[in-house]
């Protein structure tokens, strides 16, 4: 009971300025701040202004050097609000984000993947729509501003990180893109929610949205949630609207390669400005081998070959 009281202490305090300007738009606060678990890089606050419940995010310390544009985050969730994926924005004071509270269920990676036709029929209309973001991702230009970061503080570069820097370049150069499209870029399990009202899968967490390459989001969402080669498939055929191509599963696959280069390196990263009680090295080196041992095997160069079918 102490340590709760504690943290609700805490979370007042925290938030006292933003609460006090979030009243005079949406109400008197009526319930909390009660803190959210499950987060390893800001921190999550449920608030009842009024009659309606909200969540106050506040960003960690130093998340712009991750790569989050808190403008482009607050694009994305209003733009995905509005095709019904993601929860309604309420307001934006400062780099604060408060949207509306969903009521929801956790999702596990096996409940994904036997609704992986929904999430993934969600990510085409994000992509398609008319949503433009102010920030830019890619994974090669990622990397190498995660290396500055950690050099200049100087942390220890992993010498697995250079092997992830040429896997990156070489994934690009066989996958280019045209046209840039709106991305989450984040598609863990515990960003994906059942809403309890009615039953549809909503996406949150979109800081690391920007505009960048929508396959990456497909192998991101694959490699982090453990699809198998048919859940993959039947990704690709609801995302395509027809039966995959060989070049687009090799897209994928080298897409899931990629989420691993870019995981690794925000291990790496995190390890030097989070304040969190969190593993980043341990979180870093299991991407990394992962990604060292299926470049390391034939498969990837066929990979490589195949999505060159892709060009033009």
């Amino acid at each position: 009971m102490r340590l709760i009281v504690q943290r609700y202490v805490e979370a007042v305090g925290e938030l006292s300025d933003i609460l006090e300007r979030l009243e005079s738009s949406l109400g008197p606060l009526t319930e909390g701040p009660v803190p959210l678990t499950g987060g390893i890089t800001n921190r999550n606050f449920r608030v009842r202004l009024g009659e309606i419940e909200y969540v106050i995010r506040r960003p960690g310390k130093d998340t712009d050097l991750l790569g989050i544009d808190r403008e482009s985050e607050r694009l994305a969730t209003d733009g995905a609000a509005a095709l019904g994926i993601a929860p309604a924005v309420a307001a934006r004071i400062e780099d604060c984000l408060v949207t509306r509270f969903i009521a929801c269920s956790a999702v596990t990676a096996q409940q994904l993947a036997a609704r992986v036709e929904e999430i993934a029929r969600a990510l085409r209309a994000f992509h398609d729509s008319r949503v433009r973001l102010p920030t830019s991702f890619t994974i090669p230009d990622l990397l190498d501003k995660y290396l500055i970061i950690v050099r200049s503080r100087g942390g220890t570069v992993p010498a697995v990180y250079a092997q992830a820097v040429v896997v990156a370049a070489r994934i690009e150069s066989v996958l280019p893109l045209e046209e840039t499209r709106p991305c989450h870029n984040d598609l863990l399990a515990g960003n994906i929610i059942c809403a309890r009202e009615d039953g549809r899968l909503m996406i949150v967490d979109w800081e690391y949205a920007g505009m960048g390459d929508p396959r990456f989001d497909l192998g991101n969402l694959s490699i982090n949630n453990g699809f198998d080669e048919a859940v993959d498939e039947r990704l690709l055929s609801a995302y395509h609207g027809a039966r995959p191509t060989d070049a687009q599963r090799a897209a994928l696959l080298l897409m899931r390669v990629l989420s691993d280069a870019r995981e690794g390196a925000w291990g790496v990263v995190q390890g030097q400005l989070s304040e969190l009680d969190f593993d980043f090295a341990g979180y870093a080196s299991e991407h990394f081998e992962r990604m060292r041992a299926t470049t390391a095997s034939g498969d990837f160069e066929q990979w490589l070959a195949a999505a060159e079918g892709l060009r033009g």
